[in-house]
């Protein structure tokens, strides 16, 4: 039985007429830029985050960017990162004229090392950007505290409904720093149909400047105020995002469960490490993704019997060619690397059916016993 590492195919037979009726609104009045339809989902998004704003704009990537631009990030300045994430968080860095400063990763969450964070302090540094990886917060409350007052952007692409207890009280991925970042694009728990992106934050005055910036900033049509982007999030994408929402608490759940049948089926196999979630988190589980000893001969073996899997992400930030002006070398952030080449990604999305998990399961035991 294949098994493949997403099936969207499966989901949109699901709700299809959901997401049909969402859309046909939208065309039939004819307005596909900006409007109801993308001011429904920033609140809808918003009261979800636990946040005051959400602002739309065209992708993942462009949300970290106009975030770092919003706060007036630029040439000569550091922003404090992990290079165990996908390009864009670093990739914006660079573009808006400021050098990513890479430090490593616990090894139990792949997310940044708070103590990390604070070794890498220097005066140059403009704000710190923490990532939400593979569903798992980061302990954002631990880099805030270290970070002493710098901004916090948290790139909560592979987060959006994740959760964590911080004093006591459950928080919102993106609800504590100075702005979240989210991710729509079709892979993420919450998907649609093309690109899409917002920005969630407390604060009226980023807000303000962030609905500026992503229309050429200008407030006021063909006044403008400063120079910004064209990074309108899609009226259509909009619609089908919101349509897709109300079902994503119960995605979610289910991923947790598929995650969980995993964790126990896979238990004592010699030569993999299941993931380890904080106990003070919960996961949405973007990704299930296994430590592995012969990691690459596992994943042909996978292949060969037609399961799906991915490498996320198979060579750190730190290393890639584009960053060799950095400076940094093999063994400047040992858990970053060592990830890279153990990590592998399972299937774990919502529609999967018990036997293709117990395929999945198989599969790997067939592996290693």
């Amino acid at each position: 039985m294949a098994v493949p590492l997403l099936d969207l195919r499966a989901q949109h037979a699901a709700i299809r007429d959901e997401v049909v009726s969402a859309v046909m609104g939208v065309i039939d009045s004819q307005l596909f830029i900006l409007g109801p339809a993308v001011e429904a989902l920033e609140h809808q998004v918003a009261e979800m985050s636990r946040t005051k704003f959400a602002i739309g704009c065209a992708s993942g990537t462009d949300a970290l960017l106009l975030a770092l631009r919003a706060l007036d990030i630029g040439r000569g300045d550091e922003v404090i990162t992990t290079p165990f994430t996908f390009f864009a968080t670093a990739g914006t860095i660079h573009n808006v004229g400021a050098t990513p400063v890479f430090v490593d990763i616990e090894p139990q969450s792949y997310n940044i090392a708070p103590e990390a964070v604070a070794a890498a302090i220097t005066p140059k540094t403009k704000a710190v950007i923490p990532v939400d990886l593979f569903g798992q917060m980061a302990a954002i409350e631990e880099v805030a505290v270290v970070a002493k007052g710098l901004p916090v952007i948290e790139d909560a692409a592979q987060s959006i409904g994740a959760r964590r207890a911080i004093d006591g009280e459950w928080r919102m991925a993106g609800e504590v720093p100075t702005m979240g970042t989210l991710s729509f694009f079709p892979s993420k728990n919450l998907g649609g149909y093309g690109d899409g992106g917002m920005i969630v934050t407390q604060d009226l005055a980023l807000a303000t400047r962030l609905r500026r910036l992503r229309v050429h900033g200008g407030a006021k049509q063909y006044f403008h105020d400063e120079v910004g982007y064209n990074s309108r999030l899609d009226a259509l994408q909009a619609a089908v995002l919101s349509a897709k929402l109300p079902h994503l608490a119960e995605w979610s759940a289910k991923r947790r469960e598929n995650a969980k049948y995993y964790t126990e089926a896979l238990a004592g196999i010699e030569g993999i490490c299941t993931p380890t979630i904080d106990p003070m988190n919960e996961s949405i589980f973007n990704q299930y993704t296994i430590r592995a000893q012969r990691r690459d001969e596992l994943q042909a073996h996978l292949k060969a019997k037609g399961i799906g899997t991915a490498i996320y992400y198979p060579l750190p930030l730190h290393l890639q060619p584009c960053f060799a002006y950095l400076g940094y070398r093999e063994g400047s952030c040992p858990e970053s690397e060592r990830a890279s080449n153990e990590v592998l990604s399972l299937p774990i999305y919502p529609e999967l059916t018990r036997g293709q998990l117990d395929e999945v399961v198989e599969a790997v035991r067939s592996f290693y016993e």
